[in-house]
């Protein structure tokens, strides 16, 4: 077969591999339209590179006489890989474990679509890893997997092994500081923001339209996972400001020209005195709510409070005295401390004792800060900040203050938080993965 053979019929093979994808999953047809096949002789694998979807002519055919679906099986697991935007979620410390958990999740997708044109002679093996891997990851995305990779590690072994059997292509133009993706010059097509608008789209048509809503359901909760909104812990903090008028020199009000102006006129009489006050936005009283229930652990409390002393450390948002309380509390109250000074907060971190370990109720802290406001410890109290992994009973009634929980990592499973109330997702932030 000469090579111009060889090109016809690897080509087909994508043709009929997008053909066949849009026939069953309708939804898919934007993103489809958004990947484009294009043949790279030489190049002896799959890869995508910014809009394109590049394929080897030779290397598919080779594959094709040992696995007659691996073209639509490679579609599917690219395309998903975009849809779940994998491919811009590269900021990782460790690629090649972020490279093989993006592959484990599009192919526990995959599995579970049960797509017969896609099937592949190793799923059942697959599925048995999957299977295991499920008991220790029960929100099964990328970044799940990623994680408890980082944090529990797997074995050289059990690694190739995984990257042997989920790893379809390649993933040589994802690491942003790839210096030949630095060095290519040409415009990008489809951009993250394009990709979440597409993801979108899949997601309410699969919601609305589809009659596989139960096979479909991991694919919907991996893009509710990748679209959802990321909210910044230090923009939530300055929620938590209030007006509060400090002895300062009001550099905004003062006119300088006026006031030099009267002193080499008069003497030692100047025009215009400089304003004594101003009013700033800087936090005063509020309250941190710390779960020492038996699945909060003390080195992550500790990584909170230093991301939150952190921030409030900056000039601009903390007073020279501050009433904070930090409550420890499971599902009763274990401890209060008091913090008055940064001195105080420097204190209370380096001998950090948890109190706690039991079940989780969120009540008693809103009931005893509702005992501190009628003792008059706090009169100004502007908010409430929750860490905890929110598994907990939330208080029917919304109180007069602001309330941030600040959970660990992102779990679709837990209860729904009141509308009333801020929720942020700390993982990111406390976790260098």
């Amino acid at each position: 077969m000469n090579s111009m053979e060889i090109n016809k019929y690897a080509y087909k093979l994508m043709e009929l591999a997008k053909d066949n994808i849009l026939i069953r999953y309708r939804f898919f047809d934007l993103a489809l339209a958004n990947l484009k096949p294009v043949p790279e002789t030489g190049c002896d694998c799959f890869y995508q590179k910014k809009d394109k979807f590049y394929y080897d002519p030779v290397y598919l055919l080779r594959r094709y006489m040992d696995e007659e679906h691996i073209a639509v099986r490679t579609y599917m697991h690219i395309l998903l890989h975009n849809i779940l935007l994998h491919n811009f979620n590269v900021n990782k410390l460790d690629k090649s474990y972020w490279n093989l958990a993006s592959d484990i999740a599009v192919e526990n997708i995959i599995l579970d679509m049960d797509f017969s044109a896609a099937s592949l002679s190793h799923d059942e093996e697959e599925r048995k890893i999957i299977n295991t891997l499920k008991k220790n990851i029960p929100v099964f995305t990328a970044d799940r997997i990623y994680r408890f990779f980082m944090t529990i590690g797997i074995s050289e072994e059990a690694k190739e092994k995984y990257e042997s059997l989920f790893a379809i292509d390649r993933h040589i133009y994802w690491n942003k500081d790839n210096e030949e993706n630095q060095n290519d010059k040409d415009e990008i097509i489809i951009s993250k923001e394009d990709w979440e608008k597409i993801s979108r789209r899949i997601k309410t048509e699969i919601s609305n339209f589809s009659k596989n809503k139960n096979l479909l359901e991991d694919i919907t909760d991996n893009i509710d996972y990748a679209i959802r909104k990321r909210y910044n812990y230090r923009e939530l903090l300055s929620h938590f400001m209030v007006m509060n008028e400090e002895i300062t020199v009001n550099d905004d009000e003062f006119d300088y020209i006026y006031y030099t102006y009267g002193l080499s006129t008069y003497g030692n009489m100047p025009l215009i005195e400089p304003l004594e006050y101003k009013e700033d936005k800087k936090i005063k009283e509020f309250a941190i709510a710390l779960d020492t229930s038996a699945s909060c652990n003390g080195e992550i409390i500790k990584k909170f409070l230093v991301k939150t002393y952190d921030i409030l450390q900056n000039e601009e948002s903390f007073f020279n005295k501050i009433n904070l309380h930090i409550i420890q509390c499971d599902d009763r109250i274990q401890k209060d401390t008091k913090i008055e000074s940064k001195s105080d907060f420097d204190y209370f971190i380096n001998n950090l004792r948890l109190k706690g370990h039991g079940a989780t109720d969120f009540t008693p802290v809103f009931d005893y800060i509702e005992r501190l406001k009628n003792e008059k410890e706090f009169k100004n109290l502007k908010g409430l900040i929750y860490f905890t992994d929110g598994y907990g009973t939330f208080p029917e009634k919304m109180p007069d203050y602001e309330v941030l929980f600040a959970f660990l990592y992102e779990d679709m499973g837990r209860p729904k938080v009141p509308g009333w109330a801020m929720q942020v997702v700390m993982e990111d932030e406390l976790y260098e993965y």
